[in-house]
C-alpha cells in the first residue's frame, strides 16, 4: 500500500467504492487521513462496511463541512454528460476535485529514497487501443531483465494498492482517458501514447475533449521521456508540440504504417520487422513475425511503444527481443485459446469499438468472424474495407440484425447466441481458418463485461473437444 501524503489530520471525501476507491480510502487511513466513503450502490456501501469503513452519505447538504478533498472513480462523470450530483456539489463549494491517480504521484516518492542507489522509474501508458498490452508487455520485458517491477492502474491493481518502491524499481501504469484527465498531479517519468480513436465521446463532450484528455498526461508534468504513436494526426500534433526539433530525442516516435526518417529518435515496424533509428542510423532491429503473443500489425504497434519505453531505462535491444518473444499475451486480446485440426480459434472480446476489431480482422488470413453485441455509433460500417479476409460473419446480440445490414456482400448468419455462433462456425471452419471473436461491440447486452464474454467464448471452444 502507498500512504496517501498531505492530508493527516483531515477529512477526504471518497466518492466511488470499487476497486481504486476502496484501496483509495485504506490508503487515506494509511497516511493518517479520516476518509469519508460514500457510493451510490447499496451493494458496493456493503462492501465497504466489510472492509470497515462506515459510509458517509456525500449527498447531505452539509457533506463537506471540513473536507479537504473529494477524491473521485473512474467511472462517475464529473462534467459530461451530466456531473454527479456530489462532485456537482463539491464543484459548486470550490472543494478540489481529484482521483487516486493523483495521490499515488503525490504520495510515491518518499523520504526512504535518499538511500537508494538508483531512483525507481513511473512509466504511463495512455491511448484509445492497446494500453493493456504495451503495459503488460512493458511490465513482462523489465521483468524479464531481473530488474523489480509493478503494474497497476487500469489493469490489475490499484495505483494505491502498490507496495512502497525498491530501489531501482519501475513501477508501470495504465492510465484510462477517465484517469488522466482528473488528476491533479501527473508526473510520469516516462509517458507513452499509443494511438487514438474515437471512444467516450460523450463523458468527454467530442473527439476534442477526449485527446485533451489523453494530452494532459504529456503537458501536464513534463515527463523526461516521451514515447509517442503518429500513425493518427492526433499523434503527429502531440509530438510536435513536445519537441523543439525534430532532432529532438526526448520524444521517440513510433509507427507501423510508413518510415520515420529525419528524427532524433523512431521505432518502426513493417511487414513484421521492428526498427530502431537513432539520429538518422539504424541501430538495432527484431523480428516479430514468428512471435505468437504479438499477431497483427496492431500488436507491433504495441511492441514499438514497448521497446522504446524499455530502451529509455537502459535495456539493450537483444535482451527486449528476448522478451518480447517470451510474451504469451493478454486474456481476451488476439488469444489464441484452442486450435481443432488446422482451425485456430481466437478470443478478442477486448475489441469493443470498430478501430480494435479492424486491427484484429488485420492480424489472420481466412477469417470465420463472430461479432456483435451492444452496437455503438455508426455500427460497423466503417469496417468494410476491412473484410477482405472474412469468409463468413456469424452475429450475436442486440445489434446483430443492425450489423448484418451494414456488411455488404459478407456472407453472414444471425445466430444471436455465443453458443449457436462457436457451433455454427467450428461446423463450417475449414483447415487454415482462424474463428476469431472481435465483437465490435460492447459487451453489456449479454454479459457484465468484456471478459466474461471472452471467458464463456473459449470455455465453448474448450468444450467442442
Amino acid at each position: 500500500m502507498i500512504p496517501v501524503q498531505g492530508y493527516a489530520g483531515r477529512k477526504v471525501a471518497v466518492l466511488g467504492l470499487g476497486r481504486s476507491g476502496l484501496a483509495t480510502a485504506h490508503a487515506l487511513v494509511a497516511g493518517g487521513a479520516e476518509p469519508l466513503v460514500w457510493d451510490d450502490s447499496p451493494e458496493a456501501r456493503a462492501r465497504a462496511e466489510g472492509e470497515g469503513f462506515t459510509p458517509f452519505d456525500l449527498t447531505r447538504n452539509s457533506a463537506f463541512d471540513d473536507v479537504a478533498v473529494l477524491i473521485v472513480s473512474p467511472g462517475i462523470p464529473h462534467l459530461y454528460p451530466t456531473p454527479n450530483k456530489v462532485i456537482a456539489r463539491a464543484l459548486e463549494l470550490g472543494v478540489p476535485v481529484d482521483n487516486d491517480i493523483g495521490l499515488f504521484f503525490r504520495s510515491f516518492a518518499t523520504k526512504d529514497w535518499d538511500a537508494f542507489d538508483q531512483m525507481p522509474k513511473v512509466i504511463c501508458v495512455t491511448g484509445s487501443n492497446g494500453k493493456s498490452t504495451t503495459t503488460a508487455l512493458i511490465h513482462h520485458i523489465v521483468e524479464e531483465a531481473g530488474r523489480p517491477v509493478q503494474m497497476a492502474g487500469n489493469i490489475g491493481r490499484g495505483v494505491l494498492d502498490l507496495d512502497p518502491a525498491q530501489d531501482g524499481e519501475v513501477i508501470v501504469l495504465e492510465l484510462s482517458s477517465y484517469q488522466t484527465e482528473l488528476a491533479r498531479a501527473l508526473t510520469p517519468d516516462v509517458a507513452v501514447f499509443t494511438n487514438l480513436s474515437p471512444d467516450h465521446l460523450d463523458r468527454h463532450g467530442g473527439m476534442g475533449g477526449y485527446f485533451a484528455a489523453k494530452r494532459r498526461l504529456f503537458t501536464q508534468g513534463g515527463p523526461d521521456r516521451c514515447v509517442i504513436g503518429v500513425d493518427e494526426m492526433e499523434g503527429r500534433f502531440l509530438a510536435n508540440q513536445l519537441s523543439v526539433a525534430p532532432e529532438d530525442d526526448r520524444v521517440i516516435r513510433i509507427s507501423v504504417e510508413g518510415k520515420l526518417e529525419g528524427f532524433g529518435w523512431s521505432v518502426s515496424a513493417r511487414k513484421g520487422f521492428l526498427s530502431e533509428w537513432r539520429r538518422g542510423r539504424q541501430v538495432a532491429s527484431v523480428d516479430l513475425r514468428g512471435m505468437t503473443g504479438l499477431p497483427g500489425s496492431h500488436n507491433h504497434q504495441n511492441a514499438c511503444a514497448a521497446y522504446a519505453a524499455a530502451r529509455t531505462l537502459g535495456l539493450n535491444p537483444r535482451q527486449i527481443e528476448a522478451a518480447l518473444a517470451s510474451f504469451a499475451g493478454l486474456p481476451h486480446r488476439s488469444q489464441l485459446v484452442g486450435e481443432r485440426g488446422d482451425v485456430r480459434f481466437v478470443n478478442d472480446s477486448k475489441a469493443t469499438n470498430v478501430d480494435s476489431a479492424a486491427k484484429a480482422l488485420q492480424a489472420f488470413g481466412r477469417i470465420r468472424w463472430i461479432a456483435g453485441g451492444m452496437g455503438k455509433d455508426g455500427g460497423i460500417a466503417a469496417l468494410q474495407p476491412h473484410l477482405g479476409s472474412v469468409v463468413k460473419a456469424y452475429l450475436i446480440g442486440h445489434s446483430a440484425r443492425d450489423f448484418a445490414l451494414q456488411l455488404g456482400g459478407t456472407p453472414h448468419e444471425i445466430c444471436e447466441t455465443m453458443e449457436r455462433a462457436v457451433e455454427r462456425a467450428a461446423a463450417e471452419a475449414e483447415p487454415g481458418d482462424v474463428v476469431l471473436l472481435a465483437p465490435a461491440a460492447a459487451s453489456f447486452d449479454q454479459y457484465p463485461n468484456f471478459e466474461k464474454r471472452g471467458e464463456h467464448f473459449t470455455a465453448l471452444v474448450a468444450a467442442l473437444g
